[in-house]
């Protein structure tokens, strides 16, 4: 399989460098976002890549797994929401003004995205379909949890918390915006309904949740539910991810 890793600069006047790795020759783009703070390869050493081999050798896919900077943003509990909420805008300038011109011209002309991500990865992949439908069109979120309210959240929350929490502007989504949204986007919900997925992750119930407030704005929103015996788990992401993938390539 072809494997290329390289680091893009983060921007926005910070010194770092985040690490993305491609996997695949040629096929659809698909950005990959790690679980909680995680780094570009932690799909491929939880056997993510693998399960969806078959398509990237064959062409159908190309994958960019990149890294979180989760730690400094919703995973530092030390800081409060809305200054977690601040820190996550660079990340997001990051994915729309460095890494998606990258992949662009890495990719066929006219090639459309897909973004995806296990836990708080699917977050990110959700968040930025939302965000940026014209970049992402398609968002595929394995057992996320959608409400940045529930993560340890404290502190007064302001416009970049409203902005970065599907739970809150999904509902007051209106006017031609949201027409073009019903037009553009398509996301995929699709969670476990056994360990880990109600307590601690709350990944059920705001995957239930999240699917009915984007369906009653009438965005196409899938809500895939896998049985009791699914958890909050790789096993069961390898598996959700090779269901579903191939639908879409």
């Amino acid at each position: 399989m072809d494997r290329y890793q390289f680091e893009l600069p983060l921007g926005s006047g910070v010194d770092r460098a985040l690490t993305v790795i491609r996997y695949g020759h040629y096929g659809r783009p698909v950005v990959v976002f790690p679980s909680e703070a995680g780094r570009a390869w932690d799909f491929e050493a939880n056997g993510m890549v693998d399960a969806v081999g078959s398509l990237v050798g064959d062409g159908r896919v190309k994958l960019y797994c990149v890294d979180s900077v989760d730690a400094d943003t919703w995973s530092d509990r030390s800081l409060p929401t809305e200054e977690r909420a601040v820190r996550h805008g660079i990340y997001t300038r990051w994915l729309t003004d460095i890494l998606v011109p990258w992949i662009r011209e890495d990719t066929s002309p006219g090639a459309e995205l897909i973004a995806t991500g296990c836990s708080l990865g699917a977050y990110h992949a959700v968040q930025l379909a939302l965000q940026r439908a014209d970049l992402v069109p398609l968002a595929i979120g394995l057992s996320g949890n959608y409400d940045v309210t529930t993560w340890r959240s404290w502190g007064e929350r302001g416009g970049a918390t409203y902005f970065a929490n599907p739970t809150d502007y999904v509902p007051n989504l209106h006017g031609g915006h949201l027409d073009w949204l019903r037009s553009r986007l398509s996301i995929l919900l699709v969670v476990g309904q056994g360990a880990w997925e109600t307590s601690p992750t709350g990944a059920l119930p705001s995957t239930i949740t999240t699917a009915g407030l984007l369906q009653e704005r009438g965005i196409r929103c899938e809500l895939d539910l896998w049985g009791h015996d699914v958890s909050h788990d790789w096993v069961w992401w390898q598996r959700q991810l090779s269901h579903h993938l191939p639908r879409f390539c």
